[in-house]
C-alpha cells in the first residue's frame, strides 16, 4: 500500500508542477508593476548587494512608494541571475513554493488524521485548486508564506512527541513574517493558540529543547519584528488599514446628519450631534461594522464559490476561489470532522485556523474579498473539502460505492477542465490591462530606439511608468543609486527637469517620465525636437492601428504596441520636422 501511495503522491506532485510551470512566461500575460518591483529589487541586490533604493541587504525593501517584506525578494535573486527580470525570473520561486506547498500539506494532513488516503486526497484537491494555482503562477509572496506556515505547524505537531522537531518548527514559523505582512498579526495568534491548546504536552518535553526552540524563534523573528515596529515595515499596513481610512469621518458625519434630518428635515451640515447620534455613530461602531462585514465576506458564497476576488490579477472572472461543487463537501466535511474521532486538540486548532485566518484581512480597507490577504484561509477549507469527500465515500450509506467514486471523479475532472479553458483561453485577454501587458514591448522598443533621440519621454497618463521602465530595461542599479534621493521614511525623489508644456518631470539620464495635458492633434506642437514620446492609447484616443491616416502630419508613429487582444496600448510618437 505504501508503494502505491508514494506513486500516487508523485503523480499528484507532477500534476501540481504542470499546472504551475506550464507556459509560466505566457499566463499570466505579463509582469505587473509589483512583480517588476520584486524583479528589479532582486536585480539590484544581485548587482550591488543593495535594494534599488540603496539599502544594503535590507530587512524591509524600500520601493518607490512603500516598504516590502524581504524573503520572497531574496528568493528571486538566483532566478533573476539565471533568467533576468522576466516572468521566469520573477515567478519561478512562487511556482516552486506552490509545488512544495502541496507536498507539505500532504505531510500535515497525514500527521493530523493518521490516514494516508485523506492526505493524498487533500493534496490532490490543493494541487487542482484555482486559488492555489492562481497564486503559484504569479510573483506574489503568499505561496511561500503558506508553505512555511504549514511546515511550521507540521513540525510543531511532531515536536509534541519528540522535542527535537520543535527547532525546525520555530524556524519555519518565525520566517513567515519575513515572507508576507499578513503573518505579522496571524503568527502571534497562532503562537497563543498552540501554547493554550498544547500547554500540558509542551510542559512534558525536556526544558532544554523548549529553550532552544524559543531562542531559535526569537533570533529569527526579532529582526523583522524590530524593523516592523521601528523601521518602515509598518508603513504598508498604515496605508491600507481601516484605521487610516479617509472615508471614516465623512461617513460618520453623514450618518449623524441623516439622523438629524429624520428629526428635523431642515437640519444642515454643521449641526451639533446629539448624545444619541454620537452613541450610534462613532469610530467604534463604524470600525466594528466595517470589520464585521469584511470578516463575514471572507466566508461568503460569492467570494468562495461564484465570483472570487474582483481584482482580475487575483482571480479570473466568473469563478470562485473554490470549485462550486466543493461547497457541498465543505459543509459535509465540517459536520463529519466535528463528530469524528480526530484528537479534540486538532479539531480546536483547525477551527481556530478557520476563524482566525480572515482577521488580518478584515482589518484592511478592501480585505473582505482580497484573496491575497485571505490566502491563509485556504488550507483548512481544502482539508474540510477533502475530509468531506473521504468521509462521504466511507459513510454508512455509501459504503465505498464505486458509483460515488466515478461521479465525484467526473465532476472534478469537468470542473478542472472548465477552469483550465477559462484560465488559458479567456483569462489572458480578460486580464491583459490588469497585468499591464504591452509595457514590456513599449519599454524595450523605446530603449532600442533611444540612440536616435536626445530625449525619450514615457507617459505617466496610465500607470506610473518608472518601475516598468526600470524592470523591463534592467536599468543599471548602480546608476539609479547615483541619481535617486531618499524622501523621508518611504519613496524616492529623482532628479527633475522642466520641459516646456510638460512641467517639472522626473528623469533618468535621457529618459523622462511625465505627460502633457494635450490631445493627439496638439501633441506635435509641444513635443521637443528629437524626442520620442511613449504615449498611452488613452491619451491618443484614436486607434491608429486601424486608422493610421488619422495621425496628424506633424507627428510620426515609430511603433504601435497592442495588447494580446489586438487593442491598442501604446504609440511611440516623434515630431515630424520635415
Amino acid at each position: 500500500m505504501r508503494k502505491y501511495s508514494n506513486l500516487l503522491l508523485i503523480g499528484i506532485l507532477v500534476i501540481a508542477s504542470l499546472l504551475r510551470l506550464w507556459q509560466l512566461d505566457r499566463v499570466s500575460v505579463s509582469l505587473f508593476g509589483d512583480e517588476l518591483d520584486v524583479g528589479y529589487h532582486a536585480y539590484s541586490i544581485l548587482k550591488t548587494g543593495r535594494d534599488y533604493s540603496g539599502n544594503f541587504l535590507p530587512i524591509h525593501f524600500q520601493s518607490l512608494a512603500e516598504w516590502r517584506t524581504p524573503l520572497y525578494l531574496y528568493s528571486v535573486v538566483p532566478t533573476v541571475a539565471l533568467f533576468g527580470v522576466s516572468p521566469w525570473g520573477v515567478k519561478l520561486p512562487a511556482a516552486i513554493f506552490g509545488i512544495l506547498g502541496v507536498w507539505v500539506f500532504y505531510l500535515f494532513i497525514r500527521q493530523i488524521t493518521g490516514k494516508q488516503g485523506i492526505a493524498l486526497l487533500c493534496a490532490l484537491v490543493l494541487a487542482l485548486s484555482p486559488w492555489h494555482v492562481q497564486y503559484s503562477r504569479a510573483g506574489f509572496e503568499v505561496t511561500q508564506l503558506l508553505t512555511l506556515y504549514i511546515a511550521g505547524i507540521y513540525f510543531f505537531l511532531r515536536g509534541l512527541k519528540n522535542g527535537k522537531w520543535l527547532f525546525p518548527s520555530a524556524v519555519f514559523l518565525a520566517l513567515t513574517p519575513w515572507a508576507y505582512s499578513t503573518a505579522k498579526l496571524f503568527l502571534p495568534l497562532t503562537f497563543a493558540a498552540l501554547v493554550l491548546i498544547w500547554r500540558r504536552d509542551l510542559l512534558k518535553l525536556p526544558r532544554k529543547q523548549l529553550i532552544i526552540a524559543a531562542l531559535c524563534f526569537a533570533i529569527v523573528a526579532a529582526p523583522i519584528a524590530f524593523s516592523t515596529v521601528f523601521g518602515g515595515g509598518a508603513q504598508r499596513f498604515n496605508y491600507i488599514s481601516i484605521f487610516s481610512d479617509p472615508t471614516m469621518s465623512p461617513e460618520i458625519g453623514f450618518a449623524r446628519l441623516r439622523d438629524a434630518k429624520m428629526r428635523n428635515p431642515v437640519a444642515q451640515v454643521g449641526i451639533t450631534p446629539t448624545f444619541v447620534d454620537r452613541l450610534f455613530h462613532n469610530k467604534a461602531t463604524w470600525l466594528t461594522t466595517f470589520v464585521g462585514q469584511n470578516y463575514l465576506r471572507a466566508f461568503s458564497t460569492e467570494f468562495l464559490f461564484t465570483q472570487g476576488d474582483p481584482n482580475p490579477r487575483h482571480s479570473p472572472n466568473g469563478i470562485g476561489e473554490l470549485y462550486k461543487f466543493e461547497a457541498v463537501f465543505l459543509v459535509l466535511g465540517l459536520a463529519y470532522f466535528l463528530f469524528s474521532k480526530v484528537d479534540k486538540k486538532i479539531k480546536i486548532f483547525v477551527f481556530f485556523w478557520i476563524l482566525a485566518a480572515p482577521i488580518p484581512a478584515a482589518l484592511t480597507r478592501d480585505g473582505g474579498n482580497h484573496a491575497t490577504r485571505l490566502f491563509l484561509l485556504l488550507p483548512p477549507l481544502i482539508f474540510l473539502v477533502g475530509y468531506g469527500v473521504w468521509s462521504t465515500y466511507n459513510s454508512f450509506l455509501i459504503r465505498k460505492c464505486s458509483l460515488f467514486v466515478y461521479s465525484y471523479s467526473f465532476v472534478l475532472i469537468l470542473s478542472v477542465v472548465f477552469f483550465q479553458h477559462l484560465y488559458w483561453i479567456h483569462y489572458p485577454w480578460d486580464s491583459e490591462r490588469w497585468w499591464h501587458a504591452a509595457f514590456e514591448t513599449a519599454v524595450k522598443t523605446a530603449v532600442f530606439e533611444s540612440p536616435n533621440y536626445d530625449k525619450v519621454i514615457v507617459s505617466n497618463a496610465g500607470e506610473p511608468a518608472m518601475i516598468f521602465f526600470l524592470g523591463w530595461s534592467q536599468f543599471s542599479p548602480q546608476r539609479f543609486h547615483e541619481l535617486y534621493q531618499p524622501r523621508g521614511t518611504g519613496g524616492l525623489d529623482l532628479p527633475r527637469e522642466t520641459l516646456p508644456n510638460f512641467g517639472a518631470i522626473s528623469k533618468l539620464d535621457k529618459y523622462y517620465f511625465g505627460s502633457p495635458n494635450v490631445d493627439l492633434y496638439t501633441l506635435g506642437q509641444v513635443l521637443p525636437d528629437k524626442a520620442l514620446y511613449v504615449a498611452t492609447a488613452k491619451e491618443v484616443n484614436v486607434n491608429l492601428i486601424q486608422e493610421p491616416e488619422r495621425l496628424p502630419k506633424d507627428l510620426i508613429m515609430v511603433k504601435a504596441v497592442a495588447y494580446p487582444s489586438g487593442e491598442p496600448a501604446f504609440f511611440l510618437l516623434t515630431k515630424n520636422t520635415k
